[in-house]
């Protein structure tokens, strides 16, 4: 009888959703929410950094749902946070809440979803999500920054120092630097066989080995993986420039318009004798010499470009990513929908008034386990080189996205 009553209060709470549940808010960066996990013995600890600390301080509680799949009409099990007020943690206007779920609840390849809310709104795409894998409930650390705040990132700055903290007893860490000539994502239109890849498997180019307790400073940009000694789960990591996600150097500003320029129109800016400047002509000769216009677009174009680096790093910057070049150049979507094994991105207009859907399909790996490759396809030759051309003429603006 009490399970049956469990049964009817949860169909009264979570009612099905008639239409598909709609994930672009995980990609409007003032709302974006990073996270992390980390095994404990029995349990798994949850990290949450909400960018907005007001949010979730109104009295409601932490709704957990548990889903065999994103697109699911019923979650497999609903739970609140205890003592939720409690775990909130002031962090500048963000905040941050850590909780437990007991590991005996959860299934890799399930999707859980969190709400500081009414349930009904954990149920949809604006909650926080999180798919389950068999390696993430089974990591025992976490990356913190030196005070032992958990970073929620899986890339650092050179020279950044970072602990791996493990629950229990400190262990030496391990760490491996690879070899790995990434480039920029080609236009959703080209052939996929033109796309520079990465082989199989990379080769070592260097390894570094840190006491047990001791922080871990990496001081050369590159692909690395981290592992703590006598375990055998890998952790990627991304070792920037110290300024990422932002840009600041000539070189930095220039990479990046690979989107919209030509090798000979990129070299000529590399070649200038003050390329920065030149950068700045570029966008000033795109406004036909209007100079509240070209800062306007510099302005959107590169917070594209630093918002694709914080959404999308991986393997490589967010920007060199299938998923930054769309974002960059043709904006975030208005729709996402996802499944298991895919994305796919819905612009009911872009910049040059057409609609579009592109899918994504996941390629996780080690080094980029939230990683996605695009589904290039002919048809999207006009529709590229109309935002292109946009661009070039100065005339998309952030207005709206």
């Amino acid at each position: 009888m009490k399970f049956l009553f469990y049964l009817l209060s949860l169909l009264l709470v979570v009612p099905a959703t008639a239409q598909k549940r709609e994930f672009s808010d995980q990609y409007r960066i003032d709302r974006r929410v990073q996270l992390d996990t980390r095994r404990e013995g029995d349990s798994l600890r949850i990290y949450l950094r909400f960018p907005n600390g007001a949010a979730i301080r109104r009295g409601q509680p932490m709704h957990v749902m548990a889903w065999p799949t994103y697109d699911a009409r019923r979650p497999l099990w609903t739970d609140t946070v205890r003592h939720f007020a409690r775990r909130i943690r002031p962090d500048g206007t963000a905040a941050r809440v850590e909780f437990c779920l007991p590991i005996a609840k959860l299934t890799s390849g399930t999707a859980l979803s969190m709400a500081c809310a009414p349930a009904a709104e954990a149920a949809t795409g604006d909650a926080v999500w999180l798919s389950l894998t068999t390696a993430q409930l089974s990591r025992p650390y976490v990356l913190t920054d030196t005070l032992g705040t958990p970073l929620l990132r899986r890339s650092v700055r050179a020279g950044e120092a970072f602990y791996v903290d493990r629950y229990g007893q400190d262990l030496p860490v391990l760490v491996r630097r690879y070899a790995a000539p990434f480039v920029a994502a080609l236009p959703p239109h080209a052939d996929p066989a033109r796309q520079s890849s990465a082989p199989p498997t990379l080769s070592v180019s260097d390894s570094l080995a840190f006491p047990a307790g001791l922080p871990v400073s990496l001081p050369e940009a590159g692909v690395y993986t981290v592992r703590l000694a006598g375990e055998k789960g890998l952790m990627g990591v991304l070792v920037t420039d110290e300024n990422y996600p932002e840009l600041s150097t000539a070189d930095e500003l220039i990479q990046p318009l690979v989107y919209l320029t030509t090798s000979a129109e990129r070299k000529k800016l590399y070649d200038a004798p003050n390329p920065k400047r030149a950068v700045d002509q570029f966008w000033l000769n795109a406004a036909a010499g209007q100079q509240a216009i070209a800062r306007q677009a510099i302005r959107t174009y590169y917070g594209r470009v630093k918002a694709a680096n914080e959404l999308f790093a991986a393997h490589k910057a967010g920007w060199m990513t299938d998923r930054g070049m769309l974002y960059i150049a043709v904006g975030p979507p208005d729709a996402v929908y996802r499944t298991a094994q895919e994305e796919r991105w819905v612009y009911h207009g872009t910049d040059n008034g057409a609609s579009a859907t592109y899918t994504f399909r996941s390629k996780p790996s080690t080094f980029a386990p939230e990683h996605y490759d695009l589904v290039r396809r002919p048809e999207y030759e006009r529709l590229w080189y109309a935002a292109v051309e946009q661009w070039r003429k100065a005339t998309t603006t952030a207005l709206g996205r």
